[in-house]
């Protein structure tokens, strides 16, 4: 037993290096290998549980370590309640690798375990925000710099080069585990991204200023603090603007409380900024009206004397914007964390006669939710973030390659405005095309496209997970079919 444990844990160690800060994303195909290799020697319910959740908790552990600093100094809990309240979140997340083991050491031994334990993975996977309240890197997001695997995002989403990379893992593990040979077979599964249309290499076709005003996260909001970001945020725009035309202004998600429905003196700058740029500008602010609790918004003020359109976050962070009842005892992040209300409905925001998608920060990690956006006819997304309670770890990447993903999977130029980074511009193939500098004061005039087509995902979305989820349950059922014994009717 204490083999398999060690296969579980090397497991969850190869998931960890996929992603940033190390980026060894060439061992996707091979991360959960050891796993598999150790359930296929595994009869036990329990111990194939553990063994996964083995594996879960060191990739929970290893990837998103972020989260402890960030609720010990942002969330006022200290050491011991920051660690402490991780580890909690470690023990919860890694059922859902318990679950997936259970289950794939029953699968492993069958001619069609290979693709049955993938597809058992990509839907297990699509779960994990709905159930937990916190989707984070997904297998298939390893992939977003391997250009023909990459091909497949179109089609499926995220989960189908999650699919793509244990098909692998499953297939080698068969030939470790001396099972037949023919079962190494179901590698040819992975030349289908080959006979898929390139990602689209598209030149941009409009220009967009995004603001980096890089505040301190820590900052004590006062009259001249808060004073001094407004004149930043305008001066910095101001100075894009020099550089060439632009069809809209981007400014990041609220650093601290802003609200535009009732400062002049930020409404007044904001129709400066609109004058000068002769563009809309979108921009981050705290939404109270109606004597609700507030929202995170983001608000596009348009040219002329046309209403301001506003767009509500959907999908809050948990512990920064509102804390999960089990964590009832967890510090917020932020002053009106804990308060927040989510948004309702979809807004598209109107661009020189086209539509954007803006969503925000932690949003960009729901594909479901983004790809709605795409759906509803956007042509370009716009993500604004703050994702300066990060501090300098590697979540900060995370988010970068999260929202890339999105960008790939709908086929849509995205332009992303941060407090202190990462500022970028990503074209449809999921490359960034330009970037400012991380934790600097600055500001870009972005070129971009507008893309109306949709791709196969966006207009079907999870259509793979669903056959996917009763091929599983058809293997399970098939898996279990020999053991079946009529019972004895007495007479």
């Amino acid at each position: 037993m204490l083999i398999r444990l060690l296969l579980a844990a090397f497991s969850g160690v190869m998931m960890v290096l996929l992603f940033p800060p190390y980026g060894f994303a060439l061992l996707a195909p091979v991360a959960l290998t050891p796993l598999i290799v150790a359930l296929g020697g595994e009869f036990r319910p329990r111990a194939r549980f553990l063994l996964g959740y083995v594996a879960g908790v060191v990739f929970w552990a290893g990837v998103c370590w972020w989260i402890a600093p960030v609720l010990a100094v942002h969330g006022a809990m200290g050491g011991f309640g920051g660690w402490g309240s991780f580890a909690l979140f470690c023990i919860l997340k890694a059922i859902h690798y318990g679950v997936f083991a259970l289950a794939a050491g029953v699968l492993v031994r069958h001619w069609f375990g290979p693709p049955a334990i993938a597809l058992l993975w990509a839907v297990l996977e699509r779960t994990q925000e709905p159930l937990t309240l916190f989707g984070w890197l997904m297998l298939g997001d390893a992939a977003i710099d391997m250009q023909a695997p990459l091909r497949l995002a179109p089609f499926t989403g995220v989960h189908g080069l999650s699919f793509l990379f244990m098909v692998t893992a499953g297939s080698f593990a068969a030939v470790l585990l001396r099972q037949p040979r023919q079962r190494a077979l179901w590698l040819l599964l992975t030349v289908v991204p080959m006979a898929l249309p390139e990602l689209p290499r598209e030149r941009a076709s409009a220009h967009a200023a995004l603001v980096q005003p890089n505040f301190d996260p820590l900052v004590d909001w006062n009259a001249d603090t808060y004073l001094a970001a407004k004149q930043t945020m305008q001066a910095e725009t101001m100075r894009a603007l020099r550089e060439g035309p632009v069809e809209m202004v981007v400014w990041p998600e609220t650093p601290g409380p802003i609200y535009y429905e009732v400062d002049r003196d930020l409404q007044t700058r904001v129709r400066e900024v609109i004058t000068a740029a002769g563009a809309p500008v979108i921009l981050g602010a705290i939404w109270r009206g109606g004597g609700i609790e507030p929202r995170n918004s983001a608000q596009l003020v348009p040219r002329g004397a046309g209403e301001a359109v506003r767009y509500d976050k959907m999908f809050l962070v948990p512990f920064g914007e509102y804390v999960p009842s089990l964590f009832s005892f967890v510090n917020q992040v932020t002053d009106e964390a804990g308060a927040y209300r989510p948004g309702e409905r979809l807004v598209l925001m109107p661009i020189q006669g086209r539509s954007a998608g803006t969503f925000i920060c932690y949003e960009a990690a729901v594909g479901p939710h983004v790809r709605a956006f795409a759906k509803a006819g956007a042509e370009v997304f716009v993500n604004i973030s703050n994702d300066g309670y990060f501090f300098r770890t590697q979540a900060r990447d995370q988010h970068l390659q999260l929202a890339r993903m999105r960008a790939v999977e709908n086929r849509r130029w995205l332009l992303r405005s941060t407090n202190n980074g990462i500022t970028v511009s990503i074209d449809p193939a999921g490359t960034v095309r330009e970037q400012i500098a991380g934790f600097s004061v600055s500001s870009l005039r972005a070129g971009y496209g507008y893309v109306s087509a949709q791709t196969v995902f966006t207009a079907y979305g999870d259509w793979f997970l669903w056959l996917g989820a009763l091929i599983v349950a058809a293997g399970l059922v098939a898996s279990q079919w020999p053991n079946y014994v009529k019972p004895r009717v007495s007479g």
